[in-house]
């Protein structure tokens, strides 16, 4: 099997689940799966990706993953209790071929939102798996050592002990096998460079920091179960700030584009949040914003923290660093391009929620091709509602270095 644990999952989906949980715990929602790729024919893996998908559904939380997450002081016991209960329900997810299309599959996930919250992670990593170990058979991991071992010292030669970075690529990665190399090449490779993954599992097994916090699939939710759209952004941090009482402290800007997030982000928010998350658009302009938002509600920047997530590599993350250095604290999660960087491209794949209760939502971003929404009528309403104008030219974060 592909995923052996349902703890094989980011973070950041326990905690939105807690959330689920204690405040929309009757929710039903919809997502949709989404490849990027072009070119790229999954229709032959459908068998395949069923039968791995079967298989995450037999499983169950060891007694051990339960002790473990008892041990962070954010996640309440009535939360684990329920996880020792859990099990992921095949019913509620589909996966088929695209009628018409001889290259697209669809995967779609309907039903309670505390059931099937769970689905994203693992069912990415799954299709990432099976599509590459079909397409690269018996792959040679030198290259893949080589390119790790080159980021490794690019990571060592930045002096400042300031600059350090994540893992947050458990959703694209080559194999489970390839990604706890990697984790292990970093933990003893750039030391206390390596703040942590955002896969429980591994941090469980390997004695590393877990980290996450929110993800657009909260934010999209609130649209739909808060009072009023456009209030949505306002109610999920409220929400989000009553369930953790200052633990997990970073918000998601990008759900409505940054400037809709800044007019919500208001002396209260910039107060109590510890930082923000870039997940789109380009980086540079978003830390200049930042920044500057952050000086009108008269606070020091340097203070608050700026996490970068978005199709990040190393000398990208570098310039970043450069460029924010002594202005502000900066973080950084590398996803893909730490866990499937193996001289192959990738696929570039996503789950998203598309509706909750019935209702649509969506996410609109600030790179075009990143906004992500089943209903256009809904998406042109929630731009007018955020005053958030169509892009007419793709807006494209700096070009990969490599």
């Amino acid at each position: 099997m592909i995923i052996p644990s349902l703890l094989d999952s980011d973070l950041y989906k326990f905690t939105m689940m807690q959330v689920v949980l204690h405040h929309f715990p009757g929710a039903q929602v919809e997502y949709r799966f989404k490849c990027r790729n072009p070119d790229v024919d999954l229709t032959p893996h459908v068998a395949e990706i069923r039968d791995e998908i079967r298989g995450l559904c037999s499983l169950n939380f060891a007694p051990d993953e339960l002790a473990y997450l008892r041990g962070w002081r954010f996640f309440k016991s009535d939360f684990v209790d329920l996880l020792g209960l859990f099990q992921l329900d095949e019913r509620f997810i589909r996966v088929d071929r695209i009628a018409g299309s001889d290259r697209e599959i669809d995967i779609t996930i309907k039903g309670p939102w505390l059931h099937t919250i769970l689905f994203e992670v693992p069912v990415l990593a799954i299709v990432s798996e099976v599509y590459d170990r079909n397409t690269h058979p018996g792959a040679d991991l030198s290259e893949g050592r080589r390119r790790l071992a080159a980021k490794v010292g690019r990571i060592n030669a930045v002096a400042d002990p300031e600059f350090r970075i994540a893992d947050y690529g458990t959703r694209r990665r080559f194999s489970r096998a390839w990604h706890e190399e990697v984790l292990r090449t970093l933990a003893a490779g750039i030391g206390p460079k390596f703040v942590g993954t955002s896969n429980v599992k591994f941090a469980q097994q390997l004695g590393l920091t877990p980290l996450g916090t929110m993800a657009h699939e909260y934010l999209q939710a609130c649209q739909a179960v808060g009072p009023r759209l456009r209030d949505s952004q306002v109610f999920a941090f409220n929400t989000w700030a009553r369930e953790y009482r200052g633990d997990l402290g970073i918000a998601l800007s990008d759900v409505c584009g940054m400037d809709a997030f800044l007019r919500d982000f208001d002396l209260f928010f910039c107060k109590l949040f510890d930082g923000v998350r870039h997940d789109s658009g380009d980086p540079f302009e978003w830390g200049e914003k930042l920044i500057a938002h952050y000086q009108k509600m008269r606070i020091d920047p340097h203070t608050k923290t700026m996490v970068f997530s978005d199709s990040l590599n190393v000398p990208l993350a570098i310039r970043l660093f450069e460029r924010f250095r002594g202005r502000m604290h900066t973080a950084f999660g590398i996803g893909t391009n730490l866990t499937n960087d193996l001289g192959f491209e990738p696929l570039s794949i996503v789950i998203k929620m598309t509706r909750c209760n019935g209702q649509p939502v969506a996410k609109i971003s600030d790179e075009p091709s990143k906004t992500m929404g089943y209903d256009p009528s809904y998406v042109a309403y929630l731009r007018e509602v955020f005053e958030v104008p169509e892009l007419t030219e793709t807006s494209q974060s700096p070009a990969a270095e490599t």
